[in-house]
């Protein structure tokens, strides 16, 4: 069995992460992101009280896999619950940039 982060290791991995970004990323990014709270996801969150959502853009959320120990982009479709499991192990950065990358590039599916 894993050992789910704690809120404190979290904030870290997400502080490291603003104090690089500048500009239009940077901003971007202030305009997403969330006090981090645990959201249920059936797959496998159950077991760890679900996993921590950081960011919200739309009908999607930006999570911390504790598992797979990397973050990702799911969508959702009721408010708490994540509705696509991923074991992505990406840091934060580039969960962020592509994300950002996708929505200036209008080539957004929905």
């Amino acid at each position: 069995m894993w050992t789910p982060i704690s809120y404190d290791e979290l904030n870290t991995k997400i502080l490291e992460f603003e104090k690089a970004q500048v500009g239009g990323l940077q901003r971007f990014w202030f305009a997403i992101k969330i006090n981090p709270e645990k959201w249920e996801e059936a797959t496998y969150g159950t077991e760890g009280g679900g996993f921590w959502v950081v960011a919200l853009i739309g009908k999607s959320v930006i999570w911390y896999n504790d598992i797979e120990e990397g973050f990702n982009i799911s969508k959702y479709n009721d408010y708490g619950i994540i509705s696509e499991y991923w074991s992505n192990q990406d840091e934060l950065d580039v969960v962020v940039s592509s994300l950002w990358k996708t929505i200036i590039s209008g080539n957004i599916n929905s």
